[in-house]
């Protein structure tokens, strides 16, 4: 990993009233060609015990915008276009972990395969996401 590529990660995460504060999602790797995250089943449930759906496109996206975004570099920003999610098994306990990596990186959008898996190494969900690339706004 480079100092440019902590940078970017470390902005990303500084920003106040973040989503991922408040699902105890944490970031543990980051590169240009994978980045890891994972996130707690506890609080994160829907109402039959399992993982939520939406707690997967959440990792899945946030994984998948720092990726993105590391990408694009530090003078410009990524933000999300497409997210789609196939839930193929539940969790219900534990740690699940994410994983992206690049499908397409170009200039104007970057497409991540992320796959989340449980603590066993089971494929709980694939997701597919698309960011658009976009230089930053001067006020930013």
């Amino acid at each position: 990993m480079n100092s440019a590529n902590d940078d970017v990660v470390r902005n990303i995460l500084a920003a106040d009233e973040q989503l991922i504060d408040r699902m105890g999602m944490e970031i543990t790797e980051h590169g240009p060609d994978r980045v890891v995250g994972t996130l707690p089943v506890k609080g994160n449930r829907q109402p039959y015990g399992l993982l939520h759906g939406g707690a997967n496109a959440v990792l899945a996206e946030t994984i998948g915008s720092v990726a993105a975004a590391i990408h694009a570099g530090p003078e410009r920003i990524a933000v999300g276009l497409e997210l789609s999610c196939t839930h193929h098994r539940s969790a219900t306990e534990g740690i699940v972990t994410g994983v992206a990596t690049p499908v397409h990186q170009g200039r104007g959008t970057a497409t991540y395969e992320i796959v989340i898996t449980d603590e066993q190494g089971r494929r709980t969900c694939t997701a597919r996401l698309t960011c658009v690339l976009r230089d930053r706004p001067a006020d930013s």
